[in-house]
């Protein structure tokens, strides 16, 4: 008889099973200590004398030797701190990719489909005629065959231009994105942490492409009273600043890089949870955060409306529910012809990648 054997649980003996733990919660409390791995400790022995989370067999000390060993952090010798290491970035990022869009898997070549033909890697049942420039390994040579001898009788073997039969292929299209995370001061008021969650799907969005997309390239950029690329490295550790919103200053920078992108397939993603407040003039800020400031908004609308001239989409991720604050978004998105979601922390992972993936299907011309 076929069925399941059940045993005893029994951890494993050398601590592999304590460590995953306490490595999965590390992970994360790095995450809210910007990368401060004296910081995120001190965190871990608070939450160990409350909640035990090491014993007799398995302490901290032992923890904190076997992240040495296992590369996730090392001793700066500057200052004798522990720093982390590029493992630990990459590590942060699958399990956020895991938490995110835990249903994806690395699959192929990492391209995606669209609902054109043209050159690419995965072969359809499709045939058509033989045109100057077409590859020889697009050639279905029995198709081919068959033809010259339908075509020139089977005495004799002949085969001409006009036999040929081409195999089409899918075409697979690249897409160039700019993600805009918004790291004004609004992000961390009013009691809720609206950053982390804003982190964490860029994190996992930076791992899809990288494992899935790799011919894709993403763009990360921060705005506040400025906009600047970061590193997909720093993205674990991105703190929020005493900033306004610069709205303009970001899609300006955003629309600088992708400029730069010789591909037909851009867009915009952008995290927010409020409205434009702040534009550079000069070597000082124009402020205001009190309303709709039109001078702001205005200006904001005029890049939206750039964009839209270029064919890049902006999709807007607004995680705030004031009516006013979607008020303009609605009208951004208008401008831009673009998309919006008003979407709560938990749900923005769902959002971003939903929409990501429908547009991997689409093709600009």
């Amino acid at each position: 008889m076929i069925g399941f054997n059940f045993t005893k649980y029994l951890p494993s003996p050398n601590g592999e099973d304590k460590f995953q733990q306490m490595l999965n919660l590390f992970m994360q409390l790095l995450q809210y200590t910007n990368g401060d791995v004296t910081e995120a400790m001190d965190w871990m022995n608070q939450i160990d004398r409350e909640y035990k989370l090491t014993d007799n067999k398995y302490g901290m000390g032992n923890f904190v030797q076997d992240l040495k060993d296992k590369g996730y952090i090392k001793e700066n010798p500057s200052n004798g701190n522990f720093d982390v290491t590029s493992k630990t970035n990459q590590t942060i990022r699958q399990k956020s990719l895991e938490e995110v869009f835990g249903k994806l898997k690395k699959t192929g070549q990492g391209n995606h489909k669209t609902n054109f033909i043209g050159v690419g890697d995965e072969v359809t049942s499709d045939l058509r005629q033989f045109s100057f420039g077409d590859s020889v390994d697009q050639i279905d040579m029995t198709a081919s065959i068959h033809n010259a001898q339908v075509n020139h009788g089977i005495d004799s073997f002949n085969l001409t231009e006009n036999d040929l039969e081409i195999k089409e292929r899918d075409h697979k299209s690249q897409t160039s994105t700019v993600l805009m995370i918004d790291i004004s001061h609004s992000m961390i008021l009013y009691g809720e942490d609206r950053i982390t969650p804003a982190k964490k799907v860029a994190m996992a969005l930076a791992e899809l492409i990288n494992t899935k997309y790799p011919k894709d390239t993403l763009d990360i950029i921060v705005f506040g009273n400025d906009a600047w690329p970061i590193e997909i490295k720093d993205l674990p550790f991105l703190q929020v600043g005493p900033y306004h919103t610069n709205t303009y200053a970001g899609l300006e920078l955003a629309m600088d890089i992708l400029r730069k992108r010789k591909v037909s397939n851009k867009q915009i993603f952008m995290i927010t949870d409020g409205k434009p407040t702040c534009l550079k003039e000069g070597n000082g800020y124009y402020q205001n955060s009190f309303g709709l400031d039109r001078k702001v908004i205005n200006k904001t609308l005029t890049m939206a409306a750039q964009a839209r001239k270029l064919k890049v989409p902006i999709t807007t991720f607004m995680i705030a529910s004031d009516p006013y604050l979607q008020e303009f978004v609605r009208e951004f998105t208008k401008v831009n012809n673009g998309k919006a979601y008003y979407s709560g922390l938990n749900g923005l992972g769902d959002f971003v990648f939903e929409d990501f993936e429908k547009n991997r299907r689409k093709n600009v011309r």
